[in-house]
């Protein structure tokens, strides 16, 4: 993947943003059709951000969205104090039960990174999965460890600390950076786990992912997990992970797309699917990858908006994907999610 090929728009939206209807003529008289307040993930803040005003124009819908981290935003729509959730980790059995009656559509799928900081440090260093769960167990604590030196001959790597930095809320990237680290470690599985918190062996916290990027961007030797297009809106480097069929890969598009490709199948009501560590059949896939999913009930007085907007993202909207760093989603998984929003009413 060559950044030269990326492009980027804009920055990230720290709080919940109000788009304020501008369109004149035909347009004009769909400015009052409908309002809808979201919040939850974090991650796939840059992308709802993009879809709001284009939402606004087309649709007449004016959707306010607050990027709370995931946990906030299934908490959120648990309680009814907005119209949608968004979560980057599967809503469990106990979370659906509390959501009475809610569903979960998979909306958009993109790649968590490894970022990291250091003036000495080279881009793109190469991570197999134990080495990324040693380090996040606290077990690897300089660059310079033998276990990065042996997998990145002909590259210095400088005798510096590194200081772990990691999601202090709960967080959708946390529960996908933990689903790989326990798919690939015996240690990680046997002790934190996975979750969208988890009782971290080392490292500092900070609060989503904004708050892990300027963490980070102050921490010589640091690293933290985000998703790329975090990355690379800040500038940072990132690691190529080795991925089941043993090819170290970066989270670009490609990268992302095959990881997609091998989701087959998709569970009724889209349960939550995992995309992490994916078959070695698509050698070209970058193992830390995750669907994200918009929640909403089953019932509710905003069915019709919610449904315009939604079918609208998981279609036109997916065109705004690829230029922050989201791959469209894969044709088995877009018709099982258009399928689900058939099941929300009034």
């Amino acid at each position: 993947m060559s950044r030269k090929t990326i492009t980027l728009f804009g920055a990230l939206a720290l709080a919940a943003t109000v788009v304020q209807a501008s369109v004149a003529g035909p347009a004009q008289a769909k400015a009052n059709a409908g309002e809808l307040t979201g919040a939850g993930s974090s991650f796939v803040s840059k992308l709802v951000q993009t879809w709001i005003p284009k939402v606004d124009s087309r649709l007449g819908l004016k959707v306010t969205y607050g990027p709370i981290g995931s946990g906030g935003g299934i908490n959120a729509i648990t309680n009814r104090t907005v119209d949608f959730g968004a979560s980057d980790a599967p809503l469990s059995p106990d979370q659906f039960a509390a959501c009475k009656g809610c569903t979960q559509i998979p909306w958009a799928l993109s790649a968590t990174s490894l970022a990291y900081k250091g003036d000495a440090l080279p881009n793109h260093i190469r991570m197999t999965g134990p080495v990324v769960a040693d380090i996040f167990l606290g077990r690897i604590k300089k660059w310079n460890d033998p276990a990065l030196q042996k997998i990145n001959k002909g590259k210095s790597l400088p005798n510096l600390d590194i200081t772990v930095i990691h999601r202090s809320d709960n967080s959708g990237t946390t529960y996908n950076l933990t689903e790989y680290l326990n798919s690939v470690s015996r240690t990680w599985k046997s002790g934190p786990g996975k979750g969208v918190a988890v009782n971290w062996p080392t490292g500092v916290g900070a609060r989503g992912s904004a708050g892990v990027s300027a963490a980070l961007s102050q921490t010589n030797g640091g690293i933290t997990y985000v998703d790329v297009a975090f990355s690379l809106a800040s500038h940072f480097k990132f690691a190529a992970v080795q991925n089941r069929a043993g090819v170290y890969q970066l989270p670009g598009l490609r990268a992302i797309a095959a990881a997609g490709a091998t989701i087959l199948r998709v569970a009724p009501d889209n349960g939550g699917i995992s995309v992490v560590n994916p078959s070695k059949r698509q050698p070209l896939a970058y193992p830390i990858c995750t669907f994200t999913y918009v929640i909403v009930p089953k019932q509710t007085a905003k069915a019709a908006e919610l449904k315009k907007f939604i079918r609208w993202a998981l279609t036109a909207g997916q065109r705004d994907g690829p230029k922050l760093l989201f791959s469209p989603l894969p044709k088995v998984v877009l018709k099982a999610s258009l399928k689900t929003l058939n099941l929300v009413h009034t």
